[in-house]
């Protein structure tokens, strides 16, 4: 009987060994270019060898059906198909594409910055999810926005004190590549070329300003956007990596995005910490139960989930947002999520580039409706329900929507408060054509939605550790920071009873040439107070609202809400 069963267990430790060890032919240009990073960059090269690139070609891939198929292309061009997906194959394809950062290296053409477009030629339905992820336009959201611009420059901008005057300076290019860039992606831009001195002599290489950055919503050279090594790091690009915490933590760490922190205080982070070494973060489809028994970051949001009948929980998604109905992120409240992922074509009943109006009203022409709202919400309960009893589900979302009522009331009361100590001149914001953020009273106020509301906000959403809603960075912070706003202007309002509310913004464009390029953007002109809710309302000012309006719409290219829905 042992003679029997020997060679059976030997032949399937070899089938199982060539399965794992296997390599796919290489290409002679990618062998050529492993002949010297072996050497000069031993991380990079070693990283690829032990990738599913290096190991199937994608017509092997292509063969695969069903769920466990990787490669979302019908068909990928033939000198592709039977080689392992190497250097030469990232970084030598689309050159027509690719024609500004193109350069000759060792006598072949290629380009530094592999781009989501490059990746689409394996990956095609992945990079079209993701370009409709609000993440890939994570550069120009934050850039082509003039209010972000605004607290931008009042967090990382370089102050400057002359004489009896305070204010910020636009930030260098590599402060903000390292501060908020970081994460949003920088804009990459080739200027020109360099001879540097190597280990294989004097060698051209491109001048590309913004680079290094691998940020969410980088700009690239080939005129896409988004960066897939964000979450796949270079050169491995592993869906372990992309399935665990740690790769979403490099960004939602907090105070502002505090995902991570509170998913470990939670009980699903708690099952993650202490089983996640015995589980299979490599299988797809990811079996919920068998491969994984709680929950992470890519399991609600991305991942294509099976149950144990092998039945679809959820599909593989790489737009962050269908199966989220709600932006729990303040600006400066929680809101439906947008409609277009280029949210500078937002614009509320101001005019303002904002997803609500200073009172809290969405901007309901530019978010998903109830409709699309629901839809959302029952893909992100199905996943839920594959642990958790319908009850359960039920009584977390209900517990969800009152923390977004709520803190949404609550920062109301705050931004009331603010809109007093503006409207009374006790501090500069819109209506003086000031930037609303860089006054210390005016942090106050804006630590209450960034920080305080978005921690509660997060901890309800994602069952997080109960503390993180209350002491850490939670309710005692926010109710202490509204306080502090009522003192500081019943204390003003004591001392300096006489001030008199300003009228209107002087006139001012909206310069449709700054939008992007960081020279501090200004706000729309002949804006009253009553255009961002700051004052009660009267015939003048509901008339230079309405100017204002207008104006921005001419501008901008854009529609306030009530005209959309009205359409």
């Amino acid at each position: 009987m042992k003679k029997i069963l020997l060679p059976v267990f030997i032949i399937f430790f070899v089938f199982e060994t060539d399965a794992l060890c296997g390599r796919a032919p290489v290409s002679e240009i990618t062998e050529e270019c492993l002949g010297c990073h072996s050497s000069v960059h031993p991380g990079i090269a070693e990283e690829w060898q032990r990738s599913r690139h290096a190991m199937i070609s994608p017509e092997q891939a292509m063969q695969l059906r069903g769920p466990e198929r990787k490669i979302s292309a019908l068909s990928v061009p033939e000198n592709l198909k039977k080689t392992a997906v190497g250097c030469a194959e990232c970084h030598m394809i689309n050159h027509d594409m690719h024609e500004s950062d193109t350069f000759l290296h060792n006598g072949h053409e290629i380009h530094t910055i592999v781009s989501p477009r490059d990746c689409a030629v394996c990956h095609r339905e992945e990079s079209e999810q993701f370009s409709g992820n609000i993440m890939s336009h994570a550069w120009k959201n934050l850039a082509e926005n003039p209010v972000y611009q605004h607290l931008e420059e009042a967090v990382i901008g370089k102050p400057v004190r002359e004489e009896k005057n305070f204010r910020y300076e636009k930030a260098d290019a590599d402060t903000r590549a390292e501060a908020c860039y970081y994460c949003h992606g920088t804009k990459l831009e080739v200027k020109g070329q360099e001879s540097r001195d190597t280990r294989m002599g004097e060698m051209e290489f491109l001048q590309i300003s913004g680079w290094p950055n691998q940020g969410i919503g980088r700009i690239n050279p080939d005129g896409s956007s988004g960066a897939c090594s964000a979450c796949h790091s270079r050169h491995a690009f592993s869906i372990e990596m992309a399935r665990k915490p740690a790769s979403c933590r490099e960004c939602h760490m907090g105070p502002d995005v505090p995902a991570y922190k509170v998913y470990l205080s939670s009980k699903h982070g708690n099952i993650y910490t202490t089983m996640n070494k015995d589980w299979n973060f490599k299988s797809v489809p990811w079996t919920v139960g068998k491969d994984f028994s709680a929950p992470t970051c890519a399991a609600c949001h991305m991942s294509l989930l099976a149950n144990t009948d092998g039945e679809t929980v959820v599909p593989r998604t790489h737009r962050i947002s269908d199966r989220l109905s709600w932006r729990i992120f303040g600006l400066i409240y929680a809101h439906p999520h947008p409609r277009d992922p280029d949210t500078t074509v937002i614009r509320n009943r101001a005019g303002l580039p904002l997803p609500a109006d200073m009172d809290g009203s969405p901007a309901a022409g530019f978010l998903i409706d109830n409709a699309e709202k629901e839809k959302r919400t029952a893909a992100m309960q199905s996943v839920c329900r594959s642990c958790h009893s319908a009850p359960w589900v039920s009584g977390h979302w209900r517990r969800f929507e009152n923390t977004i009522a709520r803190s949404n009331a609550d920062i109301r009361t705050a931004t009331e408060i603010m809109n007093d100590i503006w409207a009374r001149g006790y501090a500069k914001g819109l209506a003086q054509d000031a930037n609303p953020f860089d006054e210390n009273i005016e942090r106050i106020w804006c630590d209450t939605w960034l920080f305080y509301a978005n921690t509660i906000r997060f901890t309800s959403a994602m069952a997080g550790g109960g503390d993180y809603g209350v002491f850490a960075d939670g309710r005692y912070q926010l109710s202490r920071q509204i306080r502090e706003l009522q003192e500081w202007l019943d204390l003003r309002t004591h001392l300096f009873p006489a001030r008199a509310p300003v009228a209107e913004i002087p006139a001012r464009p909206f310069p449709a040439e700054d939008k992007g390029e960081g020279k501090n953007p200004v706000l729309p002109h002949r804006m009253s107070f009553n255009t961002l809710g700051w004052a009660n309302s009267s015939t003048a000012a509901e008339s230079s609202r309405n100017d204002s309006i207008h104006s921005i719409r001419q501008r901008a290219g854009g529609k306030n809400h009530q005209s959309q829905m009205r359409e």
